[in-house]
C-alpha cells in the first residue's frame, strides 16, 4: 500500500482536539498508526522503567499515552463505522493486530501492574477522590481479566487468541455489511407495489436510481427494495404480496449464512476463542468472565431476572398471535391459520391500525427531523437547564449531511459538542443507531494554567433520509431511537468528572450504561414534549389529539411479544457464553432452536440464520451481555417514575428532578458504581415493578 501523505502532514497524527475529517483518507491510517505504535513503545518502556505508584507518577502519564492511541485508532474505527470502504478495510486490516499487540502489552505489562497494587496498597489510598478509586481498581481488574497473571505459553495463547478475535469479529461485521448489500428486489410494475406506502415509493424509487435506473419516479417505478432497514422494515409492514414478504423475509434471516460471506464457522469460532480465553483466566464460563466487570453480580441473577420478564410476557405473546390470527381469519386470509413469520410485520401492522384507527404511516409528516430535533432540544432544556444549538461549520465532517452541535450550560458557558449523522446510507455506513465518544471530558494542567477539555460526541442514526424535496419524514420509532441515543450522548456531555477514566460513559459497568437512553424514550410519549415537536411539516399544524390518545393505547400493542423478543436475544447470548461448548453434541443453531421453545411462540425458520447477522453479540460490545438492555431497562423504567411521581405537567418539579437526575445519573459517570448512583438518585435500590407497568403486564 503507497503512503501518497508525507507523514508530518498526516492528519491521523494530530492527537488532539476534532478530526479533520474532511483531509483524512485511508492511505493515512497505515503510516500514521505505524509511526505512532512506535513512539507509543517507547513511551511505555520508559514509563514502566521509571513508574512511581502515585497518581501523577503512574496514572496520569499511562492515561497520556492511552489517550494519544486512542484518538487516531478511534477515528479509523467510526470511519469503518460510517465511510466504509475496501481501501479503509484493507488499511484497517494491515494494523489492527498490531494496536491489538500493543495494547496487550499494556494491559500485562508487570512494572506498571504491581504499581497499581501499590498505589492500591498505599496509606494514602483514603485521600483519593472516588473516581480516582474507581479507576485504579478497575485498572487492577481490567489487567487480571486481560491476562497480567500469566505466564510463558498460556500468556503466548491469550494474546494470540486476542489477536485471531479482534480479525474475525471484525470480519463478522464485514460480512453483515456485505450480504445487506449484497441483496435487493427491483419491482417493476403496479401489482407488486400493491399496499406500499408513498414514503416507502420514494426512497424505493430513489434506490433504483443509485443503481442505475435514471429515470426512476416513485409513480412509475422501477422501484429497488433492499435489507437495509428503512426499505426492509415498512415493506414487510405494507407489501400486500405474501410471496414477495417470504422472499425478503428469508433473505433478511439468511444474510451472511452462505457462501464467501458464510458467518456460521465464525459464531463457533468465536464462541470457542471466549471459552478458551475465559479458562485460561480461571472462570468456568464467558458469561463469567463477561459479569466480571458487568453490574449483575452473577449468572444466576441475570437468568432469574430473564425468568421473570420471560413469565410475564410468554402468556401475553401467546394471546398477542391467537388475536392476529383471528383478526386474519375475520379479514378472510386464507393464511389466518397458518400464520409465518413474513405474515407478522404486515398482519399487526393491520390490526393496529384497525385497533388505534391509524398506520405508522400517517405521523410521518408530523414528524421531520428539525422540528422532531427542536422538540428534542426543548425538552433537555426543561429537563436538566442546557440550550443546544446548531454550529453548523464549527468542524469538519465525513459526510454532507452531518450536523455538528453545541450545548451550553444556564451561564452560557459551552460545555460540549455533538456530531449527528442521522440518515441512512447503506453502501458505506453500518445498520443501527449509536452514540461514541470522540472527546472525553478531563482537566489538566498545560504551561502552568489548568484546562478543562470538553467533551465531544457522535450520534449515529439509520433513519429515512429526505427524498423527493422533503425533509426527512421520521417514524415515530425513529423517533424513539433518536431520543435513546440523545440519552447516551447526554450522559457522555453532562458528565461533571475531571478524571477521563470515569468521565461520561467510561467505566460504567455495562449493563447500567443503557439506563440514561432507555429513560429518554419514554419522554417520546409526555403529552408536551410529543406536542412540542409532532407538527405537520407542510402546515406547522401540531399532531391532533386523537393520534396522541392512539399512539398512547397503541404502546402497549403486543408488548408481550416485543419484551419475549428481548429476553429470547439475552437467553440465548447467555446460553452461547455460558452452557455452550464447541464439538459437543449440539450447533451454535440448535442452542438457538431449544432456547426458542420457551422463549418464542413462533418457532425459527429451519433456515433462519438470525446469528450469522447478531453483531451485538459477535461483533459488537454485548457479549454474554445483550441482557444489560433489560437489566438497564428496569433502572430506565425506574427512574422515570421519579418524574412521574413527582407530576409529569408540574415543571417546578420536572426542573427539580431533572436536576437531581443531571447531578447523579449524568453527572457523576463511572466515578461511583451505578448502584450507588441510582440510589443516590432515588432513595432507594430499582424495583421492576415500574418497567412491567410501562409494558403494560401489569395492571398500573
Amino acid at each position: 500500500m503507497t503512503a501518497t501523505a508525507t507523514i508530518p502532514d498526516n492528519p491521523l497524527l494530530i492527537g488532539k482536539g476534532l478530526p479533520t475529517f474532511d483531509a483524512i483518507a485511508p492511505e493515512h491510517v497505515v503510516p500514521a498508526i505505524t509511526q505512532l505504535l512506535t513512539e507509543l513503545e517507547a513511551s511505555l518502556a520508559a514509563l514502566e522503567a521509571s513508574v512511581e505508584p502515585t497518581w501523577s507518577g503512574l496514572v496520569e502519564p499511562l492515561q497520556q499515552l492511552g489517550e494519544r492511541l486512542n484518538w487516531s485508532w478511534s477515528i479509523v474505527g467510526h470511519l469503518m463505522g460510517v465511510k466504509n470502504s475496501p481501501e479503509l478495510r484493507e488499511a484497517h486490516e494491515k494494523v489492527q493486530p498490531e494496536v491489538i499487540k500493543f495494547w496487550s502489552k499494556v494491559s500485562q505489562s508487570k512494572p506498571l501492574y504491581e504499581a497499581f497494587k501499590a498505589l492500591r496498597a498505599n496509606k494514602n489510598w483514603d485521600s483519593l477522590e472516588s473516581a480516582q478509586q474507581r479507576i485504579v481498581e478497575a485498572a487492577l481488574r481490567d489487567a487480571q481479566l486481560s491476562g497480567v497473571g500469566l505466564e510463558g505459553e498460556q500468556k503466548e495463547r491469550f494474546n494470540a487468541i486476542q489477536l485471531e478475535l479482534a480479525e474475525i469479529t471484525t470480519q463478522f461485521s464485514n460480512h453483515v455489511l456485505d450480504a445487506t448489500k449484497a441483496f435487493s428486489i427491483t419491482l417493476t410494475n403496479k401489482e407488486e407495489i400493491d399496499g406500499l406506502p408513498p414514503s416507502l415509493l420514494s426512497l424505493a424509487a430513489q434506490a433504483a436510481r443509485s443503481a442505475g435506473a435514471e429515470n426512476a419516479d416513485a409513480e412509475n417505478g422501477p422501484w429497488r427494495i433492499t435489507l437495509d432497514f428503512p426499505s426492509y422494515g415498512p415493506f414487510m409492514q405494507h407489501s400486500t404480496r405474501r410471496d414477495l414478504r417470504e422472499k425478503l423475509y428469508k433473505a433478511f434471516v439468511g444474510r451472511a449464512s452462505s457462501g464467501e460471506l458464510n458467518n456460521w464457522p465464525l459464531t463457533d469460532r468465536i464462541l470457542a476463542l471466549r471459552q478458551e480465553k475465559a479458562a485460561l483466566l480461571g472462570f468456568n464460563s464467558y458469561a463469567e468472565l463477561s459479569l466480571a466487570s458487568k453490574m449483575a453480580p452473577d449468572v444466576a441473577a441475570v437468568e432469574a431476572l430473564l425468568e421473570e420478564l420471560r413469565q410475564a410476557s410468554y402468556s401475553a405473546a401467546v394471546k398477542d398471535l391467537e388475536e392476529l390470527k383471528a383478526f386474519a381469519a375475520a379479514k378472510g386470509a386464507p393464511e389466518s391459520g397458518d400464520l409465518k413469520h413474513w405474515d407478522m410485520g404486515f398482519w399487526s401492522e393491520r390490526q393496529r391500525e384497525e385497533k388505534f384507527a391509524f398506520s405508522a404511516e400517517e405521523l410521518r409528516p408530523y414528524f421531520a427531523l428539525p422540528q422532531v430535533l427542536d422538540g428534542l432540544f426543548g425538552l433537555v432544556k426543561r429537563l436538566f437547564g442546557v440550550t443546544v444549538t446548531a454550529a453548523d461549520g464549527q468542524a469538519p465532517v465525513w459526510h454532507k449531511d452531518v450536523r455538528y452541535f453545541q450545548i451550553d450550560d444556564e451561564a452560557g458557558n459551552t460545555i460540549a459538542n455533538f456530531y449527528l449523522d442521522p440518515y441512512s446510507r447503506p453502501e458505506e455506513k453500518r445498520g443501527g443507531a449509536w452514540m461514541d465518544d470522540c472527546v472525553v471530558r478531563a482537566k489538566f494542567v498545560e504551561a502552568g494554567k489548568t484546562i478543562t477539555r470538553l467533551p465531544v460526541a457522535y450520534l449515529v442514526c439509520n433513519q429515512s433520509p429526505p427524498v423527493d424535496g422533503k425533509p426527512s419524514l421520521m417514524t415515530f420509532l425513529e423517533v424513539e431511537t433518536l431520543f435513546h441515543e440523545f440519552g447516551h450522548g447526554l450522559q457522555h456531555m453532562l458528565t461533571t468528572v475531571d478524571y477521563p477514566g470515569a468521565s461520561g460513559i467510561n467505566n460504567v459497568e455495562w449493563d447500567a450504561v443503557e439506563l440514561p437512553s432507555q429513560f429518554m424514550e419514554n419522554w417520546c410519549y409526555h403529552r408536551a414534549t410529543l406536542f412540542g415537536m409532532a407538527k405537520h411539516y407542510q402546515t406547522g399544524e401540531t399532531l391532533p389529539e386523537h393520534y396522541y390518545q392512539k399512539l398512547l393505547a397503541a404502546r402497549h400493542y403486543m408488548s408481550g411479544s416485543v419484551m419475549l423478543r428481548q429476553v429470547h436475544f439475552s437467553s440465548v447470548d447467555l446460553e452461547l457464553h455460558h452452557r455452550y461448548r464447541s464439538g459437543g453434541s449440539e450447533t451454535v443453531a440448535d442452542v438457538r432452536n431449544r432456547i426458542a421453545k420457551t422463549t418464542t411462540v413462533l418457532p425459527p425458520l429451519k433456515e433462519d440464520a438470525f446469528l450469522c447477522a447478531f453483531g451485538h453479540i459477535f461483533a459488537g460490545g454485548y457479549a454474554a451481555g445483550y441482557y444489560s438492555y433489560k437489566w438497564a431497562e428496569v433502572l430506565s423504567a425506574d427512574a422515570f417514575a421519579a418524574f412521574e411521581e413527582a407530576g409529569l405537567e408540574d415543571e417546578g418539579a420536572i426542573a427539580s428532578t431533572g436536576k437531581r437526575f443531571r447531578d447523579t445519573v449524568l453527572g457523576l459517570g463511572g466515578s461511583l458504581h451505578p448502584m450507588e448512583v441510582f440510589k443516590t438518585f432515588r432513595g432507594r435500590e430499582p424495583s421492576t415493578k415500574a418497567l412491567l407497568r410501562h409494558s403494560g403486564l401489569v395492571a398500573a
